[in-house]
């Protein structure tokens, strides 16, 4: 089996995208991601010792319940024997890549991979278990990730909140590349020149390049992806370079002036070209008084956002029943003490 695929950086970057086209690969199997390790990594050290059958079966169980709730449903669910099977370490790790190779072994394809780009944060981990894995560093210009974080219902929504995840998702990228095994992927790049920028991609993975990946948007994957929620639609469309630097239309310039405050110094680190200088952020009362009012100005875009979902995303329910099932499940730890 080949080392896994793991596309890192940042929400709202093309990562549903670049997901689609590798799945697109007779050879690779990208499934949407349930986030196992966003949402349980945190939580494993309530469980208890995992070397115990009934906290891992526990444990198995806690996440089939989140893969079962996913709000983008898999086809097809592992028995929890198998991951128990599968699993070579007893851990949440352990059981994320047990998920995946026994969903690789059903479909028949040859290598997985994963579009979680939380996965950020384990870039270590995974080198521990997979020294050959791959990650690719998709990385698109904070103020589009911004404009259209505003209207995702899975991203921050203010722009300052959009920008300060960016820069320390980003952060984490440029300090895994010492790493080896790290490819930037520009989305830019991959919008423009769509056919050179997949070559190069499986170049890196030592894959032979497939022209039926250019096509995923004909793909029943994409057509269902598209079909679940707003915040995908574009998932089965072809390309347009009108996305890029769609935020000079999307944003207002205090909004602009905001990212490049917070994101400047990484925007220019990653070689995007500032709209203007950089002011210097407010202090004191100034500084606390611009915090309420972002804090009130997101809490209005959520609501927003919400308001569309509920009319318009089929996956709502289930993006609610998640958020539920993770509370259950963090209340049943800390009542047990595990």
């Amino acid at each position: 089996m080949s080392a896994p695929i793991f596309i890192i950086g940042t929400e709202r970057s093309g990562s549903n995208l670049l997901r689609l086209i590798l799945n697109a690969h007779a050879h690779i199997l990208v499934p949407h991601p349930p986030h196992v390790m966003r949402y349980f990594g945190a939580l494993e050290a309530k469980y208890g010792d995992l070397s115990e059958d009934a906290r891992f079966a526990a444990l198995v169980g806690d996440v089939l319940s989140l893969v079962r709730e996913h709000i983008h449903p898999w086809e097809w669910i592992p028995a929890a024997e198998d991951v128990v099977s599968r699993a070579r370490r007893r851990s949440v790790f352990g059981v994320y890549v047990a998920l995946h190779e026994a969903l690789l072994a059903h479909v028949g394809k040859e290598r997985w991979g994963c579009k979680s780009t939380f996965m950020v944060d384990h870039v270590d981990l995974v080198r521990s278990e997979f020294p050959d894995a791959r990650f690719l560093w998709l990385i698109r210009d904070a103020r589009d990730v911004a404009a259209s974080a505003r209207e995702s219902v899975f991203s921050a929504f203010h722009p300052a909140n959009a920008a300060r995840l960016w820069t320390e998702q980003q952060s984490r990228g440029l300090a895994a590349e010492p790493g080896g095994g790290v490819l930037r992927v520009m989305y830019e790049s991959l919008v423009a020149e769509p056919e050179a920028e997949v070559r190069r991609i499986c170049e890196f993975l030592g894959e032979p390049f497939e022209p039926d990946m250019l096509r995923w948007f004909e793909k029943g994957e994409a057509v269902k992806s598209a079909s679940l929620s707003e915040s995908w639609k574009n998932t089965a469309a072809p390309m347009k370079k009108d996305r890029l630097a769609r935020y000079r239309k999307d944003l207002t310039a205090e909004d602009i002036a905001t990212v490049e405050e917070i994101a400047g110094g990484m925007l220019e680190t990653l070689g995007y070209p500032l709209d203007a200088p950089r002011r210097a952020p407010p202090t004191g009362l100034a500084a606390w008084w611009r915090e309420v009012k972002w804090g009130f100005v997101d809490d209005l875009l959520w609501l927003k956002v919400e308001w569309r979902s509920l009319r318009k995303d089929k996956n709502v329910g289930q993006r609610w029943r998640r958020f539920w099932l993770m509370q259950r499940i963090k209340l049943r730890l800390a009542l047990r003490g595990r």
